[in-house]
C-alpha cells in the first residue's frame, strides 16, 4: 500500500512527460514541417471540440474491460502507433486524421487514471494530489528538457519523444497500476448496463451543473493559454522572464497538490470551486489592465487555485455523483468539458479577441468565469454533495 502513490505517479509522470512536449512543441514540429498557423490551428482544435462525442464512447469502451489498467495500456500503443504514423509527408488532411485519433486517445489517459487514483487515495488513505502532482514536474521538465533539446537539433525529435512517451505511458499502465476491476464483483460490466450509466449521467441535472461550472471556470484559461506570452511581449516583458512567469504558475499548482491537503480536505469540494472562480475573477481582470511585471507574479500565484483547486474541486465532486459502473465516463464527460469543448471554443473566440482588443480579450474570461462562478455557488442546495 505504501508504494501506491509512488507507483501511481510514476504512471501521471509517463503521462505528462510525452504532454510536456506535445502540448508546446508539436506545433513547432507541424511548422517544421510546413503548415500554416491557421491549419495547425485546426488541426489542434478538432479533437477538443470533439471529445464531447469522443470522450463519453471511449469511457463506454473503458468500462467494459476486467481490469481499469487494461484500457491504458491499449490506449497508450494505439497513442503512440498513431504518432508513429504521422512521420511520412502525410499533408494537411493526412496529419488531420491522424492526429485526431491520437490526441482523441491521449487526452482520455489523465481522466481514466484519476477514477484508478482517486479510489485508491480513498481507501489507503493517501493525498491524490501527490501522484498527480509528479506529473506536474514531469510536464515541467518535459517542456525544459525538450526546449533545450531544439536550441541545437531538429523539431522531428520532437515526434519522437512523443513515440517514445506514449510506450512508457502503456509500459506503465501494465506494470505501475494496481489490477483494479471496474465492476465491483471483478466481472465485466454489461454494455446496456454501461450505457444506462451513461445516460444516467447526462440526465442527472446535479452532475451537469458541476461538469459545466467547473469547466467554464476551467476554459477560461483558454485565453492565457493561448495568448499571454504575446500578451507580455507586447507589453515589454523579456522572454526569458516569460518562461519563469508561465514555471510559476505550475510550481504554485504542484505546492498545491504536494503539500496543501489538509487545507484542502477543509475546504471541501464546493469551496475549493467557488474559490477557483473568485480568483478567476481577480485574475483575468487584472491581468486585462497590464499590471506591471512586479504584480505579474503574484498573479500568477492565484494558479493555484483557479487551475489546481478548481481540478481538484471537479474531480472530486463528479466521483460523489457517479457510481463504479459508470465513474470512468463521469470523469471523461468532465475532461471532455474542461479540456475540450469548452476549452476549444473559448481558445476559438480567444484568438479573435486578441486581434482586436489585445490584454483587454481577458476581460471575457472574466466573464465566463463569473457565469461558472454562479453555478459553482448553487452547488450549496445539493444534498447528495454534503460529507
Amino acid at each position: 500500500m505504501m508504494w501506491s502513490p509512488i507507483l501511481l505517479g510514476l504512471f501521471y509522470a509517463a503521462i505528462y512527460v510525452g504532454n510536456g512536449a506535445s502540448t508546446p512543441y508539436a506545433p513547432v514540429w507541424f511548422h517544421h514541417r510546413g503548415l500554416t498557423g491557421g491549419q495547425i490551428g485546426l488541426i489542434l482544435s478538432a479533437p477538443m471540440l470533439a471529445r464531447m462525442v469522443t470522450a463519453p464512447l471511449l469511457g463506454l469502451w473503458a468500462d467494459s474491460f476486467r481490469l481499469r489498467r487494461t484500457p491504458l495500456m491499449l490506449m497508450g500503443l494505439a497513442t503512440a502507433g498513431a504518432y508513429a504514423l504521422m512521420a511520412p509527408p502525410l499533408g494537411f488532411w493526412g496529419w488531420f486524421a491522424v492526429w485526431f485519433v491520437a490526441s482523441s486517445l491521449f487526452a482520455a489517459l489523465p481522466p481514466l487514471a484519476d477514477v484508478i487514483s482517486l479510489n485508491r487515495a480513498r481507501l489507503e488513505g493517501f493525498n491524490y494530489g501527490w501522484p498527480r502532482g509528479m506529473g506536474s514536474a514531469a510536464f515541467i521538465m518535459a517542456n525544459i528538457v525538450m526546449g533545450a533539446i531544439l536550441v541545437h537539433h531538429s523539431p522531428e525529435l520532437v515526434l519522437a519523444w512523443m513515440v517514445g512517451a506514449a510506450l512508457l505511458t502503456a509500459a506503465g499502465a501494465r506494470f505501475l497500476l494496481p489490477a483494479d476491476p471496474v465492476a465491483s464483483e471483478g466481472g465485466h460490466t454489461n454494455a446496456a448496463h454501461r450505457r444506462a450509466g451513461l445516460m444516467e449521467l447526462i440526465r442527472d441535472p446535479d452532475f451537469m451543473l458541476v461538469v459545466v461550472s467547473a469547466g467554464l471556470i476551467q476554459s477560461a484559461h483558454a485565453f492565457y493559454y493561448g495568448f499571454a506570452s504575446l500578451s507580455w511581449k507586447a507589453q515589454g516583458v523579456p522572454e526569458n522572464l516569460t518562461g519563469w512567469l508561465w514555471a510559476a504558475g505550475v510550481v504554485v499548482e504542484v505546492v498545491f497538490l504536494w503539500f496543501m491537503e489538509p487545507w484542502r480536505r477543509k475546504m471541501g469540494p464546493r469551496n475549493l470551486l467557488v474559490l477557483g472562480g473568485v480568483a478567476g475573477l481577480i485574475r483575468w481582470t487584472a491581468l486585462a489592465f497590464s499590471p506591471p511585471l512586479w504584480m505579474v507574479f503574484p498573479i500568477q500565484a492565484l494558479h493555484t487555485l483557479t487551475y489546481a483547486a478548481t481540478f481538484v474541486a471537479s474531480l472530486q465532486l463528479v466521483e460523489r455523483l457517479s457510481r463504479p459502473a459508470n465513474a470512468s465516463s463521469a470523469q471523461l464527460i468532465n475532461s471532455a468539458l474542461q479540456g475540450g469543448m469548452l476549452m476549444g471554443l473559448a481558445t476559438m473566440g480567444s484568438g479573435f479577441l486578441f486581434d482586436h482588443f489585445a490584454a483587454r480579450g481577458y476581460l471575457a474570461m472574466t466573464v465566463m468565469t463569473a457565469v461558472g462562478l454562479a453555478g459553482a455557488m448553487r452547488l450549496y442546495g445539493i444534498k447528495r454533495l454534503d460529507g
